[in-house]
């Protein structure tokens, strides 16, 4: 249709950004996180990696204030890689920030500490906080890393960490419209569901003067990130059978590596849960794996 807007797969663009990269809702995202209480958005530096050298990892959202940098993500699919490419992003963020300092001069050069968080709504059941780090994607245990990054994600699904978004009512109503998407798409063809969601949104004052404003583009962009998200649980059903089918002596010794990961974070005293996340394999069949009852 004519009225359609196009949304440009090159580049990476979601209604999550859509929503706050607006630096109000940003600021308000930020205060509840933070526990602030600033009022002027125009205090938010927002320095978003807009030509990242990988353009399938450009960052969400990464803006300063406070003196602080915080980078945000969104995912609506467990993505034990994040750590790797937040530090690819900071080092970007970092290298800009830097470009006319001595770096090789007896004063130090300030930076400004960073944050990351990840705003997960996917329908994999998770925790309300799971920390990921850098340490845990290393080939080699190593007992003081000295190389670390530590992001937090954040369960937003479903009646997760409502305390924080009670705090955030963009986060709130943000949330709310993605669980509508998400329950209608397993009704009624995916169109449709987007377009019911965004009618019961409109109606009931949930993310109102976006989706009214934005409404043909949001509409494409959610069809195309849940288009885009059974795409990947298809592809990694599809590899899991592969593999399993296979027998290829690769796989047995990649399930190996993953069976010894289970046992040594089991050791480290970590629940099923955080095993099932770390991991992303389902809790039921770490149980098995450990010889636990359910």
């Amino acid at each position: 249709m004519a009225n359609e807007t196009t949304v440009n797969r090159t580049f990476k663009s979601t209604v999550f950004i859509m929503v706050f990269q607006d630096k109000k809702n940003l600021l308000e995202l930020y205060n509840a996180m933070t526990g602030k209480h600033y009022t002027d958005p125009e205090q938010l530096e927002i320095n978003t990696l807009e030509n990242a050298v990988y353009m399938s990892m450009k960052n969400d959202l990464s803006f300063l204030i406070d003196g602080r940098l915080s980078l945000y993500e969104h995912q609506s699919t467990y993505n034990p890689n994040l750590p790797l490419r937040f530090l690819i992003y900071i080092s970007q963020l970092y290298a800009g920030m830097t470009r006319n300092e001595n770096l090789y001069g007896t004063k130090a050069v300030q930076i400004p500490p960073p944050e990351f968080v990840i705003f997960y709504n996917g329908e994999k059941d998770m925790p309300e906080e799971t920390p990921l780090r850098l340490s845990d994607m290393y080939g080699l245990e190593v007992k003081s890393p000295k190389l670390e990054l530590e992001a937090v994600m954040l369960n937003i699904s479903g009646s997760h960490n409502s305390r924080l978004k009670e705090a955030c009512r963009t986060l709130k109503d943000y949330a709310v419209y993605t669980d509508k998407i998400r329950l209608y798409s397993k009704e009624q063809p995916l169109p449709e569901a987007v377009e019911r969601a965004i009618d019961e949104c409109i109606a009931e004052d949930v993310l109102k003067d976006f989706l009214t404003k934005h409404r043909a583009e949001a509409k494409a962009m959610s069809i195309f990130e849940y288009d885009q998200e059974k795409h990947i649980r298809q592809e990694r059903k599809e590899a899991w059978e592969e593999g399993k089918a296979s027998g290829l002596k690769e796989g047995q010794a990649s399930g190996l590596k993953l069976a010894e990961t289970i046992f040594r974070l089991f050791r480290e005293g970590k629940t099923t849960e955080e095993i099932s996340a770390r991991c992303n394999l389902p809790a039921e069949q770490i149980r098995e794996l450990l010889g636990q009852e359910k």
